[in-house]
């Protein structure tokens, strides 16, 4: 996988020297980004924000409200 930004790419580059990733690794991510001139960072898209809430199911109105209104009470 390609780097995005150079601040990824220094970010690896630390992991390199800490020892947290291995040489491989970080030749190939270099290989594959090639001599490509890479912005400084990169921003989030606006999907990524949307990704979370995909998961969770609402319940509509109409279901807590019938469901608020059939309990008995004891």
């Amino acid at each position: 996988m390609p780097f995005k930004s150079q601040a990824q790419r220094r970010k690896f580059a630390e992991l390199l020297v800490q020892g947290k990733i291995s040489p491989e690794t970080f030749e190939e991510w270099n290989r594959e980004t090639g001599g490509r001139k890479l912005p400084e960072r990169v921003k989030r898209t606006g999907s990524a924000k949307g990704r979370k809430r995909a998961g969770r199911a609402k319940r509509s109105t109409a279901v807590r409200r019938k469901s608020a209104t059939g309990r008995k009470r004891s």
